[in-house]
């Protein structure tokens, strides 16, 4: 453990000998200057983890000393030590980014205090959570196997996920090795559930089982709109519950969260299907057959979700619903610069509904560029990345601006994305898709066990391109990869995010309602 070192300046040091003896019995090395431009001169030549310094001092004042402290060691942390209680002082000591500010007398415990909470809090947190985790750890583990319903499943999530979250605030990464351990068993065993009992949830009678895509408006929207608010959908595509999460703080700035629900994607965890059910309010063999017009017998993505904003109007249609729908989707930096143009239009409609493809565009970049490999080289840094680009981004200023007006938020996502790092051989036709957590194809060569195999697509509500058409899922962080070209592929594709299969990341995604502080 390293030993703190500290820089106290008072004109009367002399004075508080007994505290700077207190505070070398706790161990701390403690170096001592009279006056200002000492402290100055020390700060330049050392490092220190924290300085006490007096207001009033002859020569140079405090808040002068603090000034050029913060200019040589903008990141030191600064306790203000003043006999003055007036506001303007603390004022000005407080937007001089100080750390703390006392008032003498102060007492050796006061300063015990402040040191702990401005330098030794990051170990003090990292060692408890650290303690934490290994006591959730067991229990956890213990979980895993019994047989777990869907809500214990999502109960499972949000902790794999809070405490992924915890340990990478934390500075010790000694439990990161076995939290993705424990991740990786829980993808097994989740797995082992949807196999088990993802097609149950389809049968007639079958009432208990989780929300899904189709549900998302019926359930999480439109009794909005019942009660007279006015509604924007923001849909961010991709969106895991983890960058959720991360992104959260920023948002509870301006708006206070009325609900923070998980719901589960329906298969395949893909744009064209979990999305287009969203607003459709039908599972894709139903909107195949109604809607052929807005259905694309077509393996790209991009042609597959043209018609959202149509299939919107045909569950509002459908549901008898007249609220004026206003719907844009964000797909470029350029459409996305024209958001605040767009407030006008959200204020003037009943509901609105904005898709945003930046996270999608994120993990595709990843994967076809060193460069956002490296800048996103792990989960904490896809995170920190993700939260980069919306507190930069013009959804985060047109949130602003609507936290000002009586609009309520739902912030939604179609899927969530899993790094993959092993590769399935598959065996399909031309025919079969490309997608690497999922294939639809005739004569689909597979080992069953390693995969989620959908052989008659219609208990799952989905179309098959021929009646001999079947669907395969991949299982936790696997990808299917054809036998041509098999290790070039197998390399380019490994530690990449995907979507499509199954895994708790993909399936178990947030549905948050918010509504302005103001």
């Amino acid at each position: 453990m390293k030993t703190i070192r500290i820089l106290w300046t008072d004109d009367e040091i002399d004075l508080l000998r007994a505290h700077i003896i207190f505070l070398q019995e706790k161990g701390y090395d403690v170096t001592t200057a009279n006056n200002g431009a000492d402290a100055i001169d020390l700060v330049r030549d050392n490092h220190f983890d924290i300085i006490f310094l007096d207001e009033n001092m002859p020569g140079l004042t405090g808040l002068q000393t603090l000034d050029e402290i913060k200019t040589l060691d903008p990141n030191v942390p600064v306790v203000m030590i003043t006999k003055s209680e007036e506001e303007d002082i603390m004022d000005e000591a407080i937007g001089s980014k100080m750390a703390d500010y006392l008032i003498k007398p102060v007492n050796p415990k006061q300063i015990l205090l402040s040191i702990k909470k401005n330098v030794d809090q990051k170990e003090l947190v990292t060692r408890k959570t650290t303690s934490a985790y290994q006591s959730e750890f067991s229990k956890i583990g213990m979980r895993l196997n019994e047989r777990l319903d869907w809500r214990e499943w999502a109960d499972i999530y949000r902790k794999l996920v809070f405490w992924e979250l915890e340990l990478s605030a934390s500075q010790d990464s000694t439990m990161d090795e076995v939290l993705k351990m424990q991740k990786a068993e829980a993808n097994k065993a989740f797995g082992r559930y949807i196999k088990g009992n993802y097609l149950t949830w389809f049968e007639k009678g079958t009432e208990d089982r989780p929300m899904l895509s189709p549900e998302v408006f019926s359930r999480k929207v439109f009794p909005h709109l019942d009660k007279g608010h006015k509604v924007l959908v923001l849909v961010i595509d991709n969106l895991r519950y983890d960058q959720f999460r991360v992104l959260s703080s920023a948002v509870n700035q301006y708006f206070v969260t009325d609900s923070e629900d998980l719901y589960y994607s329906i298969l395949p965890t893909a744009t064209m299907y979990a999305r287009n059910a969203i607003f459709a309010g039908l599972m894709p063999s139903e909107i195949a057959r109604l809607f052929p017009e807005y259905w694309e017998d077509d393996d790209n993505e991009g042609n597959k979700n043209v018609h959202e904003r149509e299939l919107m109007q045909t569950q509002m249609k459908r549901r008898g619903r007249t609220d004026k729908l206003y719907f844009e989707k964000i797909t470029n930096l350029k459409a996305g610069k024209k958001l605040n143009d767009h407030l006008g239009n959200i204020l003037q409609n009943d509901l609105s509904v904005m898709v945003f493809n930046f996270v999608d565009m994120l993990s595709h970049a990843r994967t076809e560029m060193d460069m956002m490999k490296e800048l996103a080289s792990d989960e904490k840094a896809y995170r920190s990345l993700t939260l980069s680009w919306f507190m930069h981004s013009t959804l985060f200023e047109l949130l602003k601006s609507l936290a000002d007006n009586k609009v309520k938020v739902v912030l939604t996502t179609d899927h969530g994305t899993i790094r993959v790092d092993n590769a399935l051989k598959v065996i399909g036709d031309r025919e079969t898709n490309t997608n690497l957590r999922y294939k639809l194809g005739r004569n689909l060569n597979y080992k069953a066990k390693q995969v989620f195999e959908i052989t008659n697509p219609e208990k799952a509500f989905l179309p098959g391109r021929n009646v001999s058409s079947s669907f395969i899922f991949a299982l936790n962080n696997d990808f299917l990869a054809y036998p041509n070209n098999y290790n070039h592929y197998a390399q380019y594709y490994r530690d990449t995010y995907q979507h499509g299969g199954v895994s708790l990341e993909e399936m178990i995604i947030p549905v948050v309602t918010l509504s302005p502080k103001s």
